[in-house]
């Protein structure tokens, strides 16, 4: 992207911010609506990406269920950003009422017990307003890891934002952030990475609706270094304005094999956690870019 981009990019999310939480809230959602149908008509190079993806998870869809898909997956997405804009001036009360998620014991329990705990999570619905209902409703701080954008200053609004929530934001690259969120679980803390899209280009490769496609090993790295739960979470939209989820299982810790074994046997278990939650609410997943390897141009990457 130029620098003319950049700062056009970094222009539109910073009004999105300022403006958009400023709105009577059926004004912003209907906004976000008209918003999603009108880039979903113009069928951009997301659009297309997005519904390439979700013939992978609905292999059986029709060109015409795909397209309305697509259309419901724009308008989830532009939900999420209408919320995300607005997150910030809602109360502690407002989250609550915002957000049901069950089986939240297998977090509780684990953080009671002075274990650290890794939630790992796919891009569906709202991770953001999760992480609120996480640090508001529950009472519990945690560390995340934020993709760096570009521009710089964009970035810097996505950090100023989540650490306005309560969230400690580390930067993805720089090498320092494993040490920082190992510490932080050895310490019995709270660590949210969303994790179904590598972005390094040296993931693990799993197998993900019959293909191959690479996701990160920091979730079980991390619960085999430091003796955290892993678990997985799934998260999604219905006719009504809570948003719901789920905390699975632990994903438990073989007892044999290398730590490269044992991490490539939990990040399937992962990829498997994360595929029954996209497969129930294909809608609600937001992966607008490539992701499996037979998409991905080797000479640009997983951004391609």
């Amino acid at each position: 992207m130029s620098a003319v981009g950049d700062r056009l990019t970094d222009t539109l999310y910073g009004l999105g911010w300022s403006t958009v939480k400023k709105l009577p809230e059926p004004v912003a959602a209907g906004l976000g609506r008209r918003i999603a149908d009108t880039a979903w008509k113009r069928r951009g190079k997301g659009v297309l990406r997005l519904e390439a993806n979700l013939a992978r998870v609905v292999p059986d869809a029709s060109p015409e269920r795909l397209a309305e898909l697509s259309k419901a997956g724009m308008r989830s997405y532009m939900r999420y950003w209408m919320e995300s804009f607005r997150l910030p001036a809602w109360s502690a009360e407002r989250v609550g009422d915002s957000v049901a998620i069950k089986d939240v014991h297998y977090l509780t329990e684990g953080l009671a017990a002075g274990r650290g705990v890794v939630l790992a999570l796919p891009h569906l619905a709202n991770w953001d307003l999760a992480g609120v209902w996480v640090t508001r409703s529950l009472g519990v701080p945690f560390t995340t890891v934020a993709e760096r954008l570009k521009p710089e200053t964009l970035y810097d609004r996505f950090v100023a934002y989540r650490e306005s929530l309560g969230m400690e934001v580390l930067p993805h690259t720089g090498g320092a952030a494993f040490g920082t969120l190992a510490r932080r679980l050895r310490a019995g803390g709270l660590v949210c990475l969303v994790a179904d899209r590598d972005l390094s280009a040296s993931g693990v490769e799993v197998e993900f609706f019959g293909e191959k496609a690479r996701m990160p090993g920091g979730p079980a790295m991390l619960a085999q270094q430091t003796g955290a739960l892993l678990l997985p979470v799934a998260l999604w939209y219905d006719d009504t304005p809570v948003m719901k989820g789920r905390v699975h299982p632990p994903v438990d810790v073989p007892p044999a094999g290398t730590r490269g074994e044992r991490t490539a046997v939990m990040t399937q278990a992962l990829a498997d956690a994360f595929a029954t939650g996209i497969a129930d609410h294909p809608e609600d997943w937001h992966m607008l870019q490539r992701l499996w390897l037979a998409d991905l141009d080797p000479a640009k990457g997983p951004e391609a």
